[in-house]
């Protein structure tokens, strides 16, 4: 679409190593931008195991059906992704285009159809050309490479203006392993589990079981506390793949102490991904951490959280560069959680607005000021009624997100 690099974006992709048991390839198969790579292939050594969270919208994609059904096996032999076109809000056109892809795929990978896992994203209602990826599949195959994570995460970008890769090494019983992750994401982005794609693989062996766990704990504190338009899509998935191939113990409960390394480094891992999808937000200028303190449950400062980050009039106020606290106070009010007017505390940039339900008096507003004009900006609320805590990232809203969406389906 021809997008301005947003000015949030990281420095470079990082550096990813090769994940044992996991080749990848991509291809460009014209399924809506001529000449772009929009086809993903990741094909995993046999015995893997898969986890995912998917999106709960209830006009969810023909692929997300699939990965339900698909998810019960706990086994994954290749994820097909394609960009342009989500084949969602398609009927039976839609469900019969992924049974097509599924058999062609799993035919030429001798694998069964339970083992393949498909993700689209992009335009919702339009018929997917699945024959432009059934006829790629053989050369996707001959393009299998254990090093080409960057090509992935760009083929199966959409209006995101930076490719988002992230990469973390743990130690299970003595040996090292390696969790690699891409993502994409840029606009329709709420918690419902976010709106995204992401794929994550590592060459540790995890059981299916504990692997669900997990990716749902970790999206929970990832992709489901960040924001960019408070609007969810159909397709969202996060499928985590484990190859086994270090060979360590296998841990039957995702509680068990010798795992606390790994699902630190996890954690870390989705957290980081979610933010670079925050902060390639459509139109994004600033990136905003929301922290929630003194609320009834952690649930309710979640809410809280999200309904400041979601209101159109604290981020507008925020592109603008307005240290507006009232905006925050009415948002508070209207999230439908329990908060104590007259405690209500309200800081930016750690400088203390208001205390106690009101303003204080006399404060310097100048660090304030000065806090609101860079990019990384922190706004933290306290409620009054209890210990409940929780943060969440958003952006700033500015005329960049009209521009993109007025165009989109162009």
């Amino acid at each position: 679409m021809g997008l301005k690099l947003s000015p949030l974006a990281p420095a470079a992709f990082p550096v990813m190593p090769v994940v044992d048991g996991v080749r990848l390839a991509t291809r460009a198969c014209g399924i809506k931008y001529p000449g772009r790579t929009d086809v993903l292939m990741m094909v995993f050594d046999e015995g893997t195991t898969i986890g995912g969270v998917l999106t709960r919208s209830l006009t969810c994609s023909a692929a997300i059906d699939c990965c339900k059904k698909h998810l019960r096996s706990g086994q994954a032999r290749a994820v097909i992704v394609n960009s342009g076109n989500s084949n969602a809000f398609t009927g039976r056109v839609g469900e019969e285009s992924v049974a097509r892809t599924v058999e062609a795929t799993a035919a030429e990978l001798g694998c069964r159809p339970e083992e393949i896992f498909v993700a689209s994203t992009g335009v919702i209602g339009e018929p997917l050309p699945d024959q432009r990826i059934t006829s790629a599949l053989a050369a996707l195959k001959a393009d299998l490479d254990g090093d080409a994570w960057e090509a992935a995460a760009r083929a199966i970008m959409t209006t995101d203006t930076f490719a988002k890769g992230a990469v973390r090494s743990a130690t299970i019983d003595g040996k090292t392993v390696t969790i690699n992750g891409i993502a994409k994401g840029s606009g329709m982005i709420a918690p419902d589990m976010a709106t995204m794609l992401s794929f994550v693989a590592t060459d540790a062996a995890i059981p299916a079981a504990v692997l669900q766990t997990l990716v749902s704990r970790g999206a929970d504190q990832s992709f489901n506390a960040i924001t960019v338009d408070s609007d969810t899509s159909t397709s969202d998935t996060l499928l985590f793949c484990a190859t086994g191939k270090v060979g360590n113990e296998l841990y039957l409960n995702a509680d068990a102490p010798e795992l606390a390394d790994f699902v630190s480094a996890l954690n870390d891992l989705l957290q980081d991904l979610a933010h670079q999808i925050v902060r390639d937000g459509e139109g994004a200028t600033k990136f905003v951490t929301v922290a929630v303190t003194g609320a009834e449950s952690d649930l309710a400062a979640r809410r809280i959280g999200l309904t400041i980050a979601n209101s159109p009039l604290v981020k507008t106020a925020i592109a603008g560069e307005d240290a507006n606290w009232g905006r925050v106070v009415a948002a508070v009010g209207k999230s439908g959680e329990r908060a104590d007017r007259d405690k209500l505390s309200i800081a930016m940039g750690g400088v203390t607005i208001a205390r106690d339900g009101q303003r204080v008096e006399g404060f310097d507003e100048t660090p304030v000021a000065a806090h609101m004009k860079g990019q990384e900006i922190e706004i933290a609320v306290d409620v009054g009624v209890g210990s409940g805590s929780a943060t969440v990232w958003t952006c700033d809203l500015t005329h960049g997100y009209i521009d993109i969406n007025a165009d989109y389906r162009s």
